[in-house]
């Protein structure tokens, strides 16, 4: 397997049809939550990206995990009780359908986080 993929297409063909309809469901979802980003890939995986990466997502064996950095696993502690979490990613298993309203949520707070952060610093230029 070539380790950094050139494209979200090639990083999908790397994994079985199953696994790709799961990838697609999760770009989809993105895609709807945050019209306003790039797809990207970063860190060898597709991510979205405004002024900065947003959120990544990525297959594993046995899951696919959905990366919104610490903040959006934080902030969403609460709804995300019944998922494996760590600092910065949540497991969505492969047999269970996605939470397509979480994981929107938690994109368009990140998309809300990097306004504001491009904000600050641009009014601490201005200083």
């Amino acid at each position: 397997m070539n380790p950094k993929p050139n494209s979200i297409q090639e990083y999908y063909s790397w994994f079985t049809p199953e696994i790709q309809a799961k990838l697609q469901q999760m770009r989809e979802i993105l895609r709807q939550a945050l019209p306003e980003a790039e797809e990207v890939i970063s860190y060898h995986m597709p991510a979205f990206k405004t002024t900065e990466v947003l959120v990544y997502y990525a297959a594993a064996k046995s899951h696919l995990g959905y990366y919104p950095t610490s903040s959006g696993v934080i902030n969403f502690k609460e709804k995300l009780a019944a998922y494996e979490t760590s600092k910065g990613a949540i497991q969505f298993r492969y047999d269970e359908d996605l939470p397509k309203q979480l994981i929107s949520e938690i994109a368009q707070f990140r998309a809300q986080e990097a306004i504001e952060r491009a904000d600050a610093k641009r009014k601490k230029k201005l200083n």
